[in-house]
């Protein structure tokens, strides 16, 4: 049975692969082993993000898991996949559409054994190497922004730089909304915070440290179902951190 089904994967995979550029053989006798196809490589990867699963459950005598770290590699260096996940995200917003006037966000510690650039020690897993998510969603939990961090990095701090991102967006969605509510849990309870959304024109939604807040109370509770679904993921283009697979994607 196919991860996706065709109608949607097969238009996804030709713009795909319209955006990669061409690639120079420099091999001064071209290539001894043939090179796996992309749009194979595509699918595995494919797979690996719907299912959740390591590279080693995906791979099969067509395609290696070592071909698609590095393939995935290559596709994160080009900015190809930061490419793809603004198409996506614009397609969804036409066919489906977006709840931009309400947006949750919080972060979320993952594992990074294999170490990486983004990697730090985490506070709830006896200091070894993870990773921090600052993730950003829509009013129904689409993820907009992922941006990662060291686990040892407060959530709050990367408010900022999450929401520099969700401005950016605009070039791909078109005009976003003016007064957007945000809802954050009471690890954003500062004052900091507050003046950065002020002047961002942003209604904050945060719970207060101390006090008991149902999560369902303030929509919270989107963002920390999109976390639990995306523990397994595998990608965030454009990261530099290492998971659980070895890979530079953290997502």
């Amino acid at each position: 049975m196919p991860a996706v089904p065709s109608c949607i994967l097969d238009p996804i995979r030709d713009q795909f692969l319209a955006l990669l550029p061409v690639r120079e053989v420099r091999h001064p006798l071209g290539c001894h082993n043939p090179r796996i196809s992309d749009a194979v490589v595509f699918d595995r990867l494919v797979q690996v993000l719907v299912f959740g699963c390591g590279y080693e459950r995906v791979a099969d005598h067509l395609c290696s898991a070592t071909t698609m770290r590095r393939r995935r590699d290559e596709w994160i260096a080009t900015g190809v996949m930061e490419s793809l996940r603004l198409l996506v995200l614009a397609c969804y917003d036409q066919m489906i559409g977006l709840e931009l006037d309400q947006l949750s966000a919080d972060g979320c510690i993952a594992k990074a054994p294999s170490g990486g650039e983004c990697a730090g020690k985490s506070p709830v897993d006896r200091a070894k190497l993870g990773m921090k998510r600052s993730q950003l969603t829509d009013g129904y939990g689409i993820p907009l922004v992922t941006d990662p961090a060291p686990a040892n990095t407060r959530d709050h701090t990367l408010l900022p730089a999450t929401l520099d991102r969700f401005a950016a967006l605009e070039a791909a969605l078109g005009p976003l909304p003016e007064h957007p509510r945000l809802s954050l849990d009471a690890g954003y309870d500062y004052s900091m915070v507050r003046q950065d959304l002020d002047t961002r024109r942003i209604i904050g939604r945060i719970a207060e440290r101390g006090a008991k807040t149902p999560i369902q109370a303030d929509g919270r509770w989107v963002v920390e179902r999109t976390k639990c679904a995306t523990r397994r993921s595998v990608c965030i283009p454009g990261s530099t951190g290492r998971n659980s697979e070895g890979g530079s994607w953290a997502e």
